[in-house]
């Protein structure tokens, strides 16, 4: 009984360099990709002065513990394309705003960031006609109510259909 071994190439210093170099060639040009995007897509800039920052830190976390002793709440309204903005005392009584100023940007560009002046009315809302793009939004709002400083609150947001989630 004869067995017919059919001779393939041997498998050489040669091939294993080429199998190698196509290996981490393939793992390289994804990462160096994946870096061109990263870097093009985001500025990494969060605050432009880091030191600043760090010095103003703790006057905003007092601030901040101060808005919150307040009690205040807040509803924001988006829907058919108009955004509101209402602010309540601890009891559910609406408080007057002389102003509001609110942001809207995507938590990974700056590309569609939106700063928009709401109207305020007698009733003590703010609101402004103006339809905001669907997907995961950061909001931040500065609203004037009669503070030493502007009452500030961030959220993040979904928008679905034109309507907040």
């Amino acid at each position: 009984m004869t067995t017919d071994v059919s001779s393939s190439a041997p498998f050489t210093g040669r091939r294993l360099l080429v199998i190698m170099v196509a290996f981490f060639g393939v793992i390289i040009t994804a990462n160096v990709t994946m870096a061109v995007f990263a870097k093009s897509s985001w500025t990494g800039l969060v605050v432009s002065n880091s030191y600043v920052a760090s010095q103003e830190f703790n006057a905003k976390l007092a601030e901040a513990r101060r808005q919150a002793a307040l009690g205040w709440t807040s509803r924001l309204d988006i829907a058919d394309g108009r955004i509101s903005y209402k602010l309540m005392d601890r009891s559910g009584s609406p408080i007057r705003l002389d102003g509001v100023q609110v942001s809207f940007h995507r938590p990974v560009t700056t590309d569609e960031d939106t700063v928009l002046l709401l109207e305020t009315d007698a009733s003590g809302s703010a609101s402004i006609a103006r339809p905001i793009g669907d997907g995961v939004w950061i909001f931040e709002v500065a609203a004037e109510a009669g503070l030493d400083h502007p009452y500030r609150e961030r959220k993040r947001l979904v928008i679905r259909d034109g309507r907040l989630q």
